[in-house]
């Protein structure tokens, strides 16, 4: 697939969190000479993304750093179709967003936990109550390790650094629910392949990982996104991969990149949403595939990485 084969006239890629100081995104925008690339912006009212991005002409592609999707074991014992339909169904469903103090409040109908760290927590004990065997069953196939980078987080997990379900509840709740009762958001890959789901008006949400977009990109990061210097370092080869993309930089995202995107906690969730875009661009240019394994577990309740092709080491050729 190609820019010129999609229809699609704006990529745009959010870094999500559940503070708003730290929700950014980058829009690239399609001209008649390329691809706009913008500096990144805060996401602003999260009821109202959708429309400020919806074009009744043209297809957009939205990446985002969030799961999207369920572990399969969980997901065994669910009675909708897929992932979608079970979160159309979730309107009734008042507490399943309410994170779990104790292990004690964990199941089937509220998966999140801990609310706050407690002694002698584990990942094996929060599977245990959700009737799972073990940590690893509370990953998706996606968030396992690969023989290009380690493991991510599991989705309901909502503690630490390394934790994604706090972003999960945020979007699943306030962004993706609201806006699946009508027909302008779809979601890759659970409802189709993504040529067909870029169709005018609609807008199609991806789940994007950014350190995954590094090694799409080529970039090799020297030290730590969280250091302001490290990413300045990083910015004339980022910079240099805008035109392989068929894509220029606004003068204003030239000067964060090279300013390392502030000094502020804030810096590495722009540095990230750049690094999103131009993952989303080099899919739509063809640099890589809109490839999904052929797993119906994967396809239509886990999901999978924008422009991942790695498999999990257990399930590699």
């Amino acid at each position: 697939m190609t820019t010129s084969d999609a229809g699609i006239r704006c990529a745009v890629h959010a870094d999500w969190s559940t503070d708003p100081r730290k929700r950014w995104m980058t829009l690239a925008r399609r001209t008649p000479a390329g691809w706009r690339v913008a500096a990144p912006e805060p996401v602003g009212e999260v009821s109202t993304l959708l429309a400020r991005l919806h074009d009744p002409a043209a297809a957009v592609l939205l990446g985002a750093d969030l799961p999207l999707g369920l572990p399969r074991g969980y997901a065994a014992r669910l009675r909708a179709a897929d992932f979608p339909a079970f979160l159309r169904g979730l309107a009734a469903s008042a507490d399943f967003f309410r994170v779990c103090a104790t292990l004690a409040e964990v199941g089937p109908d509220r998966p999140f936990y801990p609310a706050r760290g407690v002694a002698g927590m584990t990942r094996a004990a929060h599977a245990a109550a959700l009737g799972l065997p073990d940590a690893a069953a509370l990953c998706r196939a996606v968030d396992h390790a690969t023989a290009e980078r380690p493991a991510g987080a599991p989705p309901f997990w909502t503690l630490g650094a390394n934790q994604s379900g706090k972003a999960a509840i945020s979007a699943w709740r306030d962004l993706v629910m609201p806006a699946l009762s009508g027909d302008a958001l779809r979601l890759w890959p659970f409802e189709g392949d993504l040529p067909a789901l870029l169709a005018p008006g609609r807008i199609v949400m991806a789940e994007t990982y950014p350190a995954e977009a590094l090694r799409h990109l080529g970039l090799r990061l020297i030290g730590s996104k969280r250091r302001r210097a490290d990413r300045a370092a990083l910015a004339p080869a980022l910079l240099a991969v805008l035109p392989r993309l068929g894509a220029r930089p606004e003068p204003a995202l030239v000067a964060a990149a090279t300013d390392g995107f502030g000094a502020d906690a804030a810096g590495e969730d722009r540095f990230d949403c750049v690094l999103g875009v131009l993952c989303v661009l080099n899919v739509l240019a063809g640099h890589r595939p809109a490839f999904v394994p052929d797993d119906p577990w994967i396809r239509h309740w886990e999901g999978w990485v924008l422009g991942q092709t790695a498999l999990p080491r257990d399930q590699s050729a």
